[in-house]
């Protein structure tokens, strides 16, 4: 079962964390001193109630008050997570950069690691559009693996990152097909190897080894042409892919010398090597 953070963070928070003012003007809470738990407790009145800018702001003015108590070292998290609940993406990320820098060695700090690739991830937009936050999030849950491997948030880091490579591989194949459909077969050559040499285990390798069979078809690289279809049949025997590639060599008058299900694999594997690096 994949977790969310909605349902990571209750087990984040019970976590006791060892031991400023708003940011958010729209919810400027007025100066009233009160102890810090009475504060604190009103800003989880108010996620119940899905008020989650107010309840960020609270959180804000426990440290604002109580800057040095183990409540204040709470409330940054949740005011992280609160953001993150309303969306504020901006926030969320500067308010767990800013948990992490002041105290790194924190339990909790795996989460606010976890909670700055959230927040990244679902920025992620089509593959029409700019990547850069696609890339943000990959870097970002690669670090939670990196830092804490055995917690839970890695393991959902882990789904993620397969499915942000997918998306960065689509991207690649998007820009390569625009090429190819426009006649500029050097460039889609590049950003299909690029897909097979940074993404190769993506779902997206067999349509870059056809796309590839295309394009060196269309410079007249037949023996590249070949070698490509090969290995595609090689690996992905029964897919449309390696048909595609199959009935376009045949139209063109391209025997396919060797036969994928027969020949020893270790041709496959140096023909990928000369082809692919």
């Amino acid at each position: 079962m994949t977790l969310s953070p909605r349902t990571l963070f209750p087990l984040a928070i019970a976590v006791v964390l060892a031991g400023c003012s708003s940011n958010r003007p729209d919810t400027a809470v007025a100066y009233v001193e009160r102890p810090a738990e009475t504060i604190y407790a009103e800003a989880i009145q108010r996620m119940d109630r899905n008020q989650y800018d107010i309840a960020a702001a609270m959180f804000d003015e426990v440290e604002r008050q109580h800057p040095y108590s183990e409540w204040a070292r709470r409330s940054m998290l949740m005011a992280a997570f609160a953001n993150y609940q309303s969306n504020n993406y901006e926030e969320a990320i500067s308010d767990s950069e800013r948990f992490i820098s002041l105290h790194p060695g924190n339990r909790s700090a795996a989460y606010a690691y976890y909670l700055i690739a959230i927040c990244y991830f679902e920025q992620i937009m089509d593959v029409g559009r700019d990547q850069a936050a696609t890339q943000q999030a990959l870097d970002a849950l690669e670090q939670v693996v990196r830092r804490y491997p055995e917690s839970r948030y890695a393991t959902d880091a882990r789904l993620k990152i397969d499915m942000t490579r997918d998306h960065l591989a689509g991207k690649e194949m998007s820009v390569g097909r625009w090429y190819l459909r426009r006649n500029y077969h050097l460039a889609a050559i590049n950003r299909f190897r690029n897909v097979l040499q940074e993404y190769g285990t993506t779902s997206h390798v067999p349509e870059a080894l056809h796309r590839l069979v295309e394009s060196y078809v269309a410079l007249g690289v037949d023996e590249e042409a070949r070698q490509v279809a090969s290995v595609l049949g090689y690996n992905f025997p029964g897919s449309e892919w390696y048909q595609n590639s199959y009935d376009l060599l045949t139209r063109e008058g391209i025997t396919l010398e060797v036969d994928p299900e027969r020949e020893d694999p270790s041709y496959f594997e140096r023909a990928w090597r000369r082809l692919f690096g």
